[in-house]
């Protein structure tokens, strides 16, 4: 199977549907396809060729795939609902209830999209975000009841990416960047390595573009000496396993760009210091030749330490299977070699849609019916947590649905499965709730280990625990990294829970209190802050912060965008200010003050997310203030102050942010600090130490993109022993 690039001839395409599909199925293809080509008649996409040339291409894909007839009509039909006149019950009386479900479903898909239009209010960004969400909340469930669905949608998004040169930049961005969101982990988790691969690197196209050119570059400069060594490394693989008398075929792949991007910025290194740009597959009759063939391998050619992984014996989740390793040429060049049986290169290659291909009349299988079963699992355990809102419900569905899966082991020897970054924590609560409240430590191979170490394939993993006790509110700090899945994470809200409603109260102001003083934000009421989540009471509030069923990350979101300062500063602003326009360009992206020069003020310091005033200077154009800026709030001349407002910029800007850290001195102070601040890949500027009675004063001045970039470094440096506080500084 291979999934095509351009449409076939209408003609020709209906032959070759009739050598895998019967008669009828074939009609009812010929049905829509004229159905269709008259619903869309007079229509053009942006690339100027008729819209009807999208939806065949997306039908010829699925028949690539060998999806029944159902689907190829479906995918045909996809866009006839939204794009037309016609309804869904049209749709249900020509083809069927079923097809209609199926565009139905694509239709949600679309629906989900991150808005593509122009919003002048202020807050319609962080809107957009939260409909968007929930949008994909719905789409997810939905998804989860018709696997199909997802399917058309992926070659749908596929065929999209590759014309995707035909929109404006910004559009191209926004989409590329959804689709590396959502739609490549979905193409992963379903095992379509074909389409996952594609979709990443067409948007490491477009939202690396510089990367891209010079990858690129340096891979065709490369080429033919790769290509040269390759081919001397297959012949000789060839006559060993001849000798050997194992048959075999031995393509050789290269690697996707985007993994490789992705490995680059993991160790560091440059494209030609990668070794496995291409790899030897040896494809082979059985399992049996499988072993057989890395015998021969490892016998010719000396492995390298660390390199071998059986997903034969364990099985990847999303069911793929193969063998892996890496070995060290006589040369000394090293290259991977992949061992794998046709079924297994198959799936390796088309995943869950290689088992739903239409042959001879049977479209399932039990293995495809478990992972189906897991996956809706997953997806409707995730939307019973009772998140408190949609984002956090998208995040969880990310972290327990779509990314990728590790394989531990118990002291028992029993395999268990966790998403990729879980904890010695998360582990502790699959076992049992108990084992996960009482969890004081962790053994990683017989080794002691922290209990923020993450997971990795094969660990033998041993839980620590404690008589009495309960959880530490430090585990469900998402900067900190106790916690990945969703399991966890609500059995330790659900423990504080059931604790005491005064402690929670009194937990829950100390945490806000805390927090607001640290990020130095002093312009909110609590009041305003729990009417902005929701609650009816602010004791309510302050305890459902205190057990943790509302999140301090999602409190201080509303406090930026609530403030009792912007609706005073609103409201007692002259009707001559400017109003918001579009974002204009320079050091930051600001809106409100058209092509006016503008600095950040170093008094106040602002960074994305405060609330912010420009402050019309004589000759030096706007400055950029805080709201609660002591020198805006001491000026008395109102009328020189213009409302304005961060945009978004087309890249990541930083800003300089001044931080003090207050700590007991020690030895490597200093050198801990600084290496969290690196781990973090952002500039430090200003260092300066100042030390009485044994009390070290560390002034810093960090670049931070946002209040959250900022809020995420201050935790993991307060995480440092001898640390008594981290607070940012007016």
């Amino acid at each position: 199977m291979k999934i095509t690039d351009n449409a076939l001839p209408i003609d020709e395409w209906f032959k070759k549907l009739g050598d895998y599909l019967p008669a009828t199925d074939v009609n009812d293809i010929k049905r829509a396809y004229e159905f269709a080509a008259t619903a869309h008649k007079g229509q053009r996409r942006r690339s100027g060729e008729a819209y009807i040339t999208h939806c065949l291409t997306v039908a010829q894909m699925l028949s690539d795939l060998e999806f029944e007839g159902e689907v190829i009509v479906a995918g045909l039909l996809h866009d006839v609902p939204e794009d037309t006149s016609i309804t869904l019950e049209e749709i249900s009386h020509t083809f069927g209830p079923t097809v209609a479900e199926l565009v139905d479903g694509v239709t949600k898909f679309k629906k989900a999209s991150t808005y593509t239009g122009d919003d002048p209010d202020a807050d319609a960004p962080i809107r957009r975000k939260n409909e968007q969400a929930e949008n994909l909340r719905k789409m997810l469930i939905a998804m989860s009841e018709d696997v199909r669905v997802v399917l058309i949608k992926l070659v749908d998004r596929l065929h999209n990416m590759r014309t995707l040169g035909h929109l404006p930049q910004h559009k191209r961005r926004r989409i590329a960047l959804e689709t590396m969101d959502i739609y490549a982990p979905l193409a992963n988790r379903l095992g379509i390595d074909t389409i996952k691969s594609e979709l990443e690197d067409r948007c490491f196209q477009h939202l690396h573009p510089q990367e891209y050119r010079n990858m690129v570059r340096k891979l065709e400069e490369n080429r033919a000496v790769m290509d040269k060594r390759i081919k001397k490394i297959a012949a000789e693989m060839a006559m060993i396993l001849s000798e050997a008398e194992i048959q075999a075929e031995l393509p050789w792949r290269s690697k996707h760009f985007y993994s490789i991007y992705r490995k680059m910025q993991r160790k560091e290194v440059d494209v030609t210091q990668i070794y496995d740009v291409k790899a030897l597959r040896i494809i082979v009759k059985n399992v049996r030749d499988c072993y057989a063939a890395l015998g021969v391998v490892h016998a010719k050619w000396r492995p390298v330490a660390g390199e071998f992984d059986d997903y034969i014996a364990a099985p990847k989740e999303n069911g793929y299977q193969s063998l892996h390793t890496a070995v060290v040429h006589q040369s000394g060049q090293l290259f991977e070699v992949q061992i794998r049986t046709e079924e297994m290169h198959q799936q390796a290659e088309f995943g869950l849609a290689s088992h739903w291909s239409y042959k001879d009349g049977v479209k399932s299988d039990m293995a495809l019916d478990r992972r189906i079963a897991a996956m809706r699992n997953a997806i409707k355990s995730v939307a019973e947590g009772g998140q408190e809102d949609a984002s956090e419900f998208l995040a969880n569905v990310k972290a327990d649905v779509l990314e990728e899966k590790i394989y531990v082991f118990t002291p028992k020897g029993d395999i268990r499965e966790f998403p990729l970054g879980s904890t010695p924590i998360d582990f502790a609560y699959a076992i049992h709730t108990e084992v996960g409240h009482k969890c004081r430590g962790a053994k990683i191979n017989g080794s002691l280990v922290g209990l923020s170490y993450q997971l990795k394939n094969s660990d033998k993993v041993e839980i620590l625990t404690a008589k009495r006790g309960g959880p530490s509110r430090d585990w469900l700090n998402e900067n900190l990294g106790y916690v990945k899945t969703v399991r966890a994470r609500r059995k330790i809200k659900h423990w504080f829970k059931k604790q005491n409603y005064q402690i929670s109260l009194s937990e829950g102001r100390s945490i806000l209190e805390r927090e607001l003083k640290r990020l130095n934000i002093t312009d909110v009421k609590y009041e305003d802050l729990a009417e902005a989540c929701d609650y009816k009471k602010t004791d309510d509030f302050l305890a459902a912060l205190g057990y943790d069923d509302l999140s301090i990350h999602h409190v201080i979101r509303k406090t930026l965008d609530l403030s009792a300062a912007a609706r005073k500063e609103q409201a007692e602003a002259p009707p001559t200010l400017a109003p918001p326009s579009a974002p204009t360009s320079g050091d930051v992206t600001v809106m409100g003050v058209g092509d006016l020069y503008t600095t950040l003020g170093r008094c106040c310091s602002p960074v994305t997310g405060d609330s912010i005033i420009g402050y019309i200077t004589r000759g030096k154009g706007v400055t950029i203030h805080r709201k609660d800026c002591s020198n805006v709030l001491k000026q008395t001349d109102k009328e020189r102050l213009i409302q304005v407002d961060w945009g978004t910029p087309t890249e990541k800007q930083t800003h300089p942010v001044p931080i003090v850290i207050s700590a007991f001195d020690r030895s490597g102070l200093i050198r801990d600090v600084s290496d969290i601040i690196a781990n973090e890949q952002l500039n430090l500027t200003d260092i300066k130490v100042t030390i009485k009675n044994n009390i070290a004063s560390v002034w810093l001045t960090v670049e931070v993109a946002d209040l959250y970039e900022l809020r995420k470094i201050m935790d993991k440096i307060e995480q440092l022993n001898n640390v008594i506080e981290v607070s940012r500084r007016r």
